[in-house]
């Protein structure tokens, strides 16, 4: 072979080797094989693009000889040589590997990523193609929802093998996947990578992996919309190892040491790929359940349809909420809520089908889950003020009394609208007066200038804000505020059904308890955020489950 073809030497590592099944014995051995040659076409030229030994000249050089391979059957180049034989000359594969050298010439000149986007865009390019190559092999490359799938499923993949290696990556390399945007929310690189800034890190990841389990949600029909079963078993297992390897990363540090898919896991997974993985309701009952929530514990109180759409609700608003909170730049936060807009039509995962499902069973207004979402954009900005009482009002209304609106028609008693928008904005005023502290570290301040300006309070840094003398006045008049609506809503409640709303009932027996702690306690020095005891949760479940008369 020519000199100047000479592009790489032996595959750092085989298919057998990555974190997830590529070429496994699950697929039918002829596709297997076209599936074999493609992987070695683009492990070598994967391994070009990450030689520590290359200078980016070279790397590009040896890059761009396996693109001009790939039009030439009689290309000197073995693995392009080998990937034609395979494929007969149907040109499957062809485009798919063109794309990924792409990715591969990026990374020979590219070590840092700005933001979230531009990290997508390189997944689109260095992974993506690999299951469009696969759909293509199987007879569905004109299966538009099987790509859409895919596609969400290689890139949470390549994005968990980028977590995974964050250290192997940056010492080797010199090259960081996650977005600079987002370490500097950590402190910027240097401060992430410090093994002694594990809880700001934590942060940082969370909310990475929190949008690498989004893309995994919008996989996880992938299985039922494939012709073949063995593809469909593969990918389904697939799906399982990336969300065992994302638990994984949430409960370990991939910067203090190697976090890992162990044997018992692939065994798990394939078991769970030969049932073609879990419906969306299970996804989602034990995502709520892993939140051990006070929300959750009032469903207790239904079973059946109404225990579903109930958590299909609470699904989605603790996935807007974690997005409003998370450890990102704001410009994301407001991209990844106007998504969840879209995603109210679209139905492209678990949580929004769940939602819509919901929708169509109880008559959940879609109105109420874009006042959440429009509740939830307040909550993402950088520095977060009310102006007035009116915007106080009207912040509440969403974020809680849209829980409210939608809760009790699922509960059965769309009559009850009323106390439910009450009840909820009640709730909403407790967990204010509950967290301002909390809410002062992320800069975030709710009670209106309005107020604050009457107690002669300047605005300023919110931590100053709430330590000033004048702020204990302004809780003690809202804490009134939430006691009268806590009053209201006991007795408003007797106007309707009890069994239909004892859920409501139970979250209001526990928000009650907190609110006469918070008034007890004042504001003066606030101390310790308060919490329901062990005992007050067990009564709360048998105040849910005793009755033995859950509604369904």
């Amino acid at each position: 072979m020519d000199a100047s073809l000479a592009v790489a030497a032996t595959p750092t590592r085989d298919h057998d080797e990555e974190n997830f099944p590529t070429a496994s014995l699950l697929l039918a051995k002829p596709l297997r094989a076209k599936v074999m040659a493609f992987y070695r076409f683009v492990r070598v030229a994967d391994d070009i693009g990450d030689s520590p030994d290359l200078a980016p000249e070279e790397k590009l050089r040896r890059l761009d000889a396996m693109d001009r391979a790939l039009d030439d059957p009689g290309t000197a180049v073995p693995e392009a040589a080998a990937m034609h034989r395979a494929m007969g000359g149907a040109g499957v594969g062809v485009a798919e590997a063109r794309l990924m050298l792409s990715a591969f010439r990026q990374d020979a000149v590219q070590h840092r990523y700005a933001d979230w986007d531009d990290l997508v865009d390189y997944c689109r390019r260095s992974a993506d193609p690999v299951g469009r190559m696969l759909l293509r092999l199987h007879g569905d490359g004109a299966n538009g929802p099987a790509n859409a799938a895919a596609d969400a499923l290689c890139t949470a993949l390549q994005i968990l093998n980028h977590l995974q290696d964050l250290v192997p990556d940056r010492k080797a390399l010199d090259r960081i996947y996650l977005p600079e945007s987002w370490m500097a929310i950590a402190g910027g690189e240097a401060a992430f990578f410090d093994p002694a800034n594990g809880a700001r890190r934590r942060e940082v990841l969370d909310a990475a992996l929190d949008r690498v389990e989004e893309q995994l949600d919008r996989a996880a029909i992938l299985p039922r919309l494939l012709r073949s079963r063995r593809l469909a078993v593969q990918s389904a297992m697939t799906i399982g190892c990336g969300r065992r390897l994302l638990a994984r990363l949430r409960r370990a540090d991939p910067v203090l040491g190697r976090v890992a898919l162990t044997k018992m896991d692939f065994a798990a997974a394939l078991a769970e790929g030969l049932r073609l993985g879990p419906p969306d309701a299970p996804v989602v009952a034990a995502r709520v359940s892993r939140t051990g929530s006070s929300f959750a514990r009032g469903m207790a109180a239904l079973k059946g349809g109404r225990r579903r759409a109930l958590w299909g609700v609470y699904a989605f608003c603790r996935a807007v909420d974690d997005i409003a909170d998370g450890a990102m730049p704001e410009a994301e936060k407001r991209r990844f809520l106007a998504d969840w807009r879209r995603k109210l039509d679209a139905q492209d995962c678990v949580l929004s089908r769940e939602l819509a499902w919901a929708r169509a069973e109880y008559g959940v207004p879609l109105a109420e889950c874009e006042a959440m979402i429009a509740g939830m954009e307040t909550d993402s900005a950088d520095r977060l003020r009310l102006e007035t009482e009116a915007d106080l009002d009207l912040y509440c209304r969403r974020v809680a009394g849209s829980v409210g609106a939608m809760s009790v028609r699922i509960f059965g008693a769309p009559e009850a609208e009323g106390f439910g928008l009450a009840l909820g904005h009640t709730f909403q005023l407790t967990n204010i007066l509950r967290d301002v502290d909390e809410d002062a570290l992320r800069e975030r301040v709710y009670i209106p200038r309005d107020l604050l300006a009457a107690a002669g309070i300047p605005d300023g840094p919110a931590q100053e804000i709430v330590a000033h003398p004048g702020f204990a006045a302004i809780c003690e008049r809202l804490g009134e505020r939430a006691r009268a609506g806590f009053a209201a809503a006991e007795r408003d409640i007797r106007q309707y059904d009890p069994q239909a709303l004892l859920p409501a009932a139970v979250m209001m027996w526990g928000y009650r308890r907190l609110l006469d702690r918070l008034l007890a306690r004042g504001w003066q020095a606030r101390g310790t955020r308060p919490r329901l005891t062990t005992g007050e949760k067990l009564r709360m479940a048998w105040m849910a489950l005793g009755s033995g008369k859950a509604r369904g």
